[in-house]
């Protein structure tokens, strides 16, 4: 098996900038997904989120997560769950404004840090973004236009911690689906494993390293690239042992940004070339809400009509 792509950013500054693009561009063509490392972000700063995301959760979260698997029975289930994910979560928004001042229970030093960190991975997905149009030949900023809508993107974080699993065959961290969005960009447990995506007809570990970034693709992105680039099916298996960290930011179009594939990339000589449909954002996200968990080629149906 080929090996999970790893891309070290640090490389676009000098003289292997050109294999390091053919890397991310064979990522996105081919995986859907990359690891990042040497992605300036400050280790320091990854580790204190780390420190205080694993705190927070043992302080305000993990007593309530227990009480609903023991509110529903779920140490004792004998047969697949096919309607609930083993996570404990919240969900941080940061664009085009915040709800950070409204989550119950995060400390002052907590909600502080989560903005800083915002702000550094906001940066790097606008980075990543300008990366892609270059291997995909746009103009340098045309993702981050096409994302932009009236007011901006849409950009926020969802915090999930996967405890100790009981039934780990039974029930899912979290069930196979791809992501709706733009491109997301997760920090994750580098000791607890459990993300993995399908590709060539099998399921393939995301491999959890100290201080990465792993970057996936969402629905927005194949919609764009017209194809070029896919979105990706992932789940997360829940362990037996161990409280599994995982922070996904992802940046998406605004709600009232129209997204449809790229003129550039849809051949010239026939316009039935391109596969994908015009939309909102919003519209996709109030059909992609209750249709997650499946796939996403009826999702794109729907809006073509």
């Amino acid at each position: 098996m080929e090996n999970f792509p790893v891309i070290d950013l640090s490389k676009l500054d000098g003289e292997e900038r050109k294999p390091t693009m053919e890397k991310i561009e064979d990522a996105c063509e081919n995986w859907g997904f990359f690891e990042l490392v040497n992605h300036g972000i400050s280790h320091d700063l990854l580790d204190t989120v780390e420190r205080h995301t694993k705190e927070h959760y043992r302080k305000c979260m993990e007593q309530r997560f227990k009480e609903m698997v023991s509110s529903k029975g779920l140490e004792a289930v004998q047969s697949e769950i096919s309607d609930l994910d083993w996570e404990s979560t919240f969900f941080l928004r940061h664009l085009p404004d915040s709800n950070m001042a409204e989550i119950p229970d995060l400390e002052e030093d907590y909600r502080k840090l989560m903005r800083e960190f915002a702000l550094e991975l906001e940066k790097l997905a606008e980075q990543l973004l300008d990366l892609l149009c270059e291997n995909l030949g746009l103009e340098k900023g045309y993702l981050k236009r096409a994302f932009y809508g009236s007011k901006g993107p849409n950009f926020g974080t969802k915090v999930s911690n996967y405890p100790p699993c009981p039934k780990p065959d039974l029930i899912k961290g979290l069930r196979a689906h791809t992501d709706a969005g733009g491109i997301i960009l997760l920090f994750q447990d580098d000791k607890v494993s459990g993300l993995q995506l399908f590709k060539d007809g099998q399921w393939i570990d995301v491999p959890p390293m100290k201080h990465s970034i792993v970057i996936n693709l969402g629905d927005q992105l194949e919609v764009i690239t017209n194809g070029k680039y896919k979105s990706v099916l992932h789940r997360v298996i829940a362990q037996k042992a161990g409280t599994r960290m995982s922070i996904a930011s992802f940046y998406n179009p605004g709600s009232d940004a129209v997204i449809y594939p790229a003129p550039e990339l849809v051949e010239k000589e026939a316009e039935e070339s391109q596969i994908y449909p015009k939309f909102v954002f919003e519209d996709y996200m109030k059909l992609y809400a209750g249709l997650k968990f499946q796939a996403k080629e009826p999702r794109f149906e729907a809006m073509k009509a």
